[in-house]
């Protein structure tokens, strides 16, 4: 953009500071501003907004100044022109702009005063680029109406460092065009960094001209999965991709004008079959291999041996030469261990160096990559498995296995990226699996992801200070399209913006969800394909206080219309029963509900099965607590009537990893029975396993418990996971239910040497 020419004369625009009483002032709902800033306060007025309007700005703020204008000319087809200051005497309707350097203004924070006559924004570091964002989003109620801006005033600034979307594009690619819209709504969120996983075993998406083999054999391969893992289907396309070095150089500077640092991830030592069906020598065995069709994790891995060290320095460095920015991340997650056991080379540099397992091994390769990186001014981030071994001082852990990574890793002084499965992977089901596309499990709610605080309460104030901030993980084994990715990150991108820009204590779920309702005009100018399971009616499920049931809520985050329902299995309507308290459920039965205004049903029909037992509602003991990644509803979720789709470990599953179910239930009175049903997920790509045996346990007083029956692993692989045990008339007051779990996983199988998982749900007394 060309600096508009003016008369010169001396222009002056106030800098505007706020009081310390404003900065516990909230975001109105009719400003519907994402992530929420730290102090807003309205005022009375508009600041018309016109082809008349100008943008005056120092020349430090031009590039910014020259987004903004792009992001109006997309969205509104317009754009304003841009003096620097004393270029232009103008009396009204200016928008001044400059980058302050004092220290009143936190890093990348960012005052914005809107008032009737003139717009100033100052903004230190990136905090004039975040200004600009804020100041988009306050044109979207004007412009719909009266062309107008309101008026208002605005002190802001980040709560952490690193706020961060992830995106995978070896299982699935997609062009560079893409990546540029994908960093837009990054950015658009206030989020600057940008985690790109650019090689893998199904795929290498970056040329590197020392290797050309890996474009011209890694880029591409013979077939792709089709539907689910379970299925084991696929199909003969040649699939395939990659980004030029001038691809990544383009896309690394529109990034950085956007104040998005690009994060690329190499993978190593495993997920690195791509690598090695261009290069099989870099392997323990020689191969020969071909990229992946299959998703999951495979056994073959880099060997830790010279040539292959060279290789790898010798990929690290291009790609330092092409991303600029501090980190270079190197997975180190989920690598087999199994021919580093039966290579020679391996077994004898672990005698040279004293290495006591494969885990060290893994160790001394991630160490060579620190050191390296060191050597060319970067810094090492992995994924939490770097931590098994040991992990050299300056290393970066990225915590994905739950939090306790994160926690170890800030206690042993490193800096830390949370990024959770249970709350940060937007590859998981956001809605009922029934309407949402097939995904690869889990069951993440953009009202979960808003839950988060990425700080755990174990660590002192002290360690607190490792966590830089967390990041949203999209994956794309199941995602093939620009419009799902856009599907499954949107809105969740939106809450997780809001948990790391915004104050903790300023956070309400509620407010936020009408906030972003009405921001959604916002990604249709935008056209983005996003996730309306927000609308989704909400359920809850409790025990009856007489323990005899369970009482089934359902809540709308409208108040506009009803909520009609049926017990019977039929589709509502607005003559069907209207929905006024919780509704108590007794025996089996399908209810199904919808939201309805002015008599028309508004989103899906939510349709819950319930197989009501003498179990269901009662109360229930766990000895051993699920992982916080599945933990549903806790222990109640094992005996709330509804079932976990045995095709989808989704919702309502628990999950247990490398640990026994020990379930206790207690009937509240003695009972007679004659059946145990239990569900147990199968889904050994998943690194989910039958348990290899299932105990059943009574008792009348609760503490000494008889066993009756006991199933082995074989037994139970004939139910397909709807596990039946006859027990024979039994009468007791206590149930206990030992589920084992497999262990570790053996060699040859996806995840060896890991723990298994072992996930179960509904168990029914009958």
């Amino acid at each position: 953009m060309k600096i508009a020419k003016g008369i010169l004369v001396t222009f002056f625009f106030p800098v505007i500071f706020f009081s310390q009483a404003q900065t516990a002032t909230s975001v109105s709902n009719l400003f519907p501003l994402i992530p929420k800033p730290v102090s807003f306060k309205a005022s009375e007025g508009k600041f018309p907004l016109s082809n008349k309007t100008i943008i005056v700005a120092d020349s430090s703020s031009i590039p910014d100044v020259e987004i903004f204008n792009l992001q109006l000319e997309k969205i509104y087809g317009f754009s304003l022109p841009v003096f620097l200051p004393g270029q232009h005497v103008h009396e009204d309707g200016v928008i001044s702009v400059s980058r302050q350097t004092k220290q009143l203004i936190p890093k990348d924070g960012y005052e914005l005063s809107v008032h009737q006559k003139l717009i100033s924004l100052n903004g230190k570091d990136a905090g004039v680029f975040y200004g600009f964002q804020t100041l988009l989003q306050l044109i979207i109620p004007g412009m719909e109406k009266t062309d107008s801006i309101p008026c208002c005033e605005v002190k802001d600034s980040p709560r952490f460092p690193w706020r961060g979307m992830h995106l995978d594009v070896c299982r699935h690619f997609f062009s560079k065009e893409f990546i540029k819209k994908y960093i837009d709504l990054i950015a658009l969120y206030k989020m600057n960094t940008f985690h790109w996983h650019l090689t893998d075993d199904q795929g290498w998406r970056i040329e590197i001209k020392k290797y050309p083999k890996l474009i011209e054999t890694g880029s591409w391969r013979n077939g792709s999965m089709v539907g689910a893992y379970s299925n084991g289907q696929f199909d003969s396309i040649r699939y395939g991709g990659y980004y030029s070095q001038d691809d990544i150089r383009e896309v690394v500077a529109y990034a950085m004008q956007r104040h998005v640092t690009i994060v690329p991830e190499i993978e190593m030592p495993g997920h690195s079959l791509a690598a090695l069906a261009s290069y099989p020598e870099l392997s323990c065995t020689g191969g020969p291999f071909e990229v992946a069709k299959a998703w999951g994790v495979f056994d073959d891995v880099y060997c830790p041996k010279e040539e292959t060290f060279q290789f790898v320095e010798n990929v690290l460095s291009e790609v330092c030469d092409l991303f600029p920015g501090k980190y270079i991340h190197v997975g180190g997650d989920e690598c087999a261990k199994v021919r580093w056991k039966n290579c020679e080379h391996c077994q004898k540099l672990m005698k040279e160096k004293k290495l006591k397992d494969e885990n060290q091994l893994q160790s001394y390769f991630i160490r060579r990559l620190e050191r390296y990186l060191h050597s060319k001014g970067k810094q090492l981030i992995g994924w939490d498995e770097i931590l098994e071994g040991g992990l050299a001082p300056g290393v970066t852990v990225m915590s994905w296995r739950g939090t306790e990574g994160g926690i170890i890793a800030a206690k042993q002084h490193h800096d830390v990226v949370m990024t959770p499965g249970s709350h940060c992977y937007f590859d998981y089901y956001q809605g009922s699996p029934d309407y949402e596309p097939l995904g690869i499990g889990g069951y993440t709610t953009v009202e979960k992801v808003y839950s988060y605080e990425p700080v755990p309460a174990e660590l002192s104030s002290e360690n607190k200070k490792y966590i830089l901030g967390a990041q949203g993980n999209v994956w794309t084994e199941y995602i093939q399209t620009p419009s799902q990715v856009e599907y499954m990150a949107l809105p969740r991108m939106c809450a997780l913006a809001e948990v790391l820009w915004s104050p903790k204590e300023m956070k309400k779920y509620s407010e936020f969800q009408n906030r972003l309702i009405r921001h959604f005009s916002l990604l249709d100018k935008l056209n983005v394909n996003y996730a309306k399971t927000i609308y989704e009616l909400k359920t809850s499920v409790k025990p009856l206080e007489n323990g005899n049931g369970i009482s089934f809520g359902l809540t709308s985050p409208f108040t506009s219309g009803n909520i009609f329902y049926t017990m019977d299995g039929s589709d509502p309507a607005a003559e069907s029963v209207l929905y006024t308290q919780p509704v108590s459920i007794v025996k089996s039965c399908k209810v199904k509900a919808a939201y309805f205004e002015d008599g028309q049903r508004k989103g899906n029909t939510l349709s819950q099965e319930f197989f009501v037992s003498k179990s269901t509602g009662k109360k229930i003991k766990l000895n051993i607590p699920p992982h916080e990644n599945y933990f549903c509803n806790g222990p109640q979720s094992l005996v709330d009537g509804i079932k976990g789709d045995l095709h989808k470990h989704g919702q309502n599953w628990l999950g247990w990893w490398g640990k026994d179910m020990v379930a206790e239930i207690d009937l509240g009175k003695k009972e007679t029975f004659s059946k145990i049903s239990l569900d147990v997920y199968d889904g050994e790509a998943s690194w989910i396993y039958l348990p290899v045996s299932i105990e059943i346990l009574i008792s009348d007083d609760g503490d000494q418990f008889s066993s009756i029956k006991k199933l082995s692993s074989e037994e139970i692989k004939k139910f397909n996971g709807a596990i039946e045990i006859q027990t024979g008339n039994q009468s007791a007051r206590f149930v206990k239910v030992i589920a084992k779990n497999a262990g570790k996983i053996p060699d040859g199988k996806q995840g060896s040497g890991n723990d298994a998982w072992l996930f179960v749900d509904e168990i029914s007394v009958e």
